[in-house]
């Protein structure tokens, strides 16, 4: 009987080890700046996040607060948001990489994977670049586009990427 269960069992446990070592790794990289502010990677998100609204127009200034391990958006002479760890979706991408590698396809898996990190990064500065605009100009929408509206949008791209990963590659015959 549990014959029948070992290939399950077998890519569960492959998801739990890679998404637990993939953790801990991050937070050994967070510690390792612990008291100095925001991480370099949420700071460089924020830094393209700047240049993308100041590009579209919405005239943009980051301010750090390092006690806070924050970086505050100045956006059109307002406060609008700030960029905290939470905010870079590394956790995301970490959830994306453990179930992508637990259904483990040869060199097309890190391929998927690459491509996947990329869109995942792309849809995440749009993420913020959009919640921003919400919150300089519809601040009435500003907390459902911060709950509900935008963690829709990353974890929906995840999905969608675990979807084309298991319908056009996991599952995918080998010999058709």
């Amino acid at each position: 009987m549990l014959k029948d269960f070992r290939p399950v069992l077998g890519i569960l446990l492959r998801f739990i080890i890679i998404y637990v070592v993939l953790l801990l790794a991050y937070q050994l990289y967070l510690n390792s700046f612990a008291g100095s502010g925001l991480d370099p990677f949420s700071r460089v998100m924020a830094g393209q996040v700047m240049h993308i609204q100041n590009t579209l127009h919405y005239p943009t200034q980051l301010y750090d607060d390092v006690k806070g391990e924050q970086v505050w958006f100045y956006v059109q002479k307002e406060y609008t948001s700030r960029m905290v760890e939470g905010c870079n979706a590394v956790s995301v991408m970490i959830l994306f990489v453990a179930f992508v590698f637990a259904f483990y396809k040869g060199i097309k898996t890190l391929v998927f994977i690459l491509a996947g990190l990329v869109a995942l990064y792309i849809m995440n500065l749009l993420r913020i670049v959009g919640l921003n605009i919400v919150v300089i100009d519809y601040k009435e929408y500003s907390k459902a586009a911060h709950d509900f509206i935008f963690p829709a949008v990353i974890y929906g791209t995840v999905v969608a990427l675990w979807l084309v990963w298991i319908k056009f590659f996991a599952l995918k015959n080998e010999n058709s």
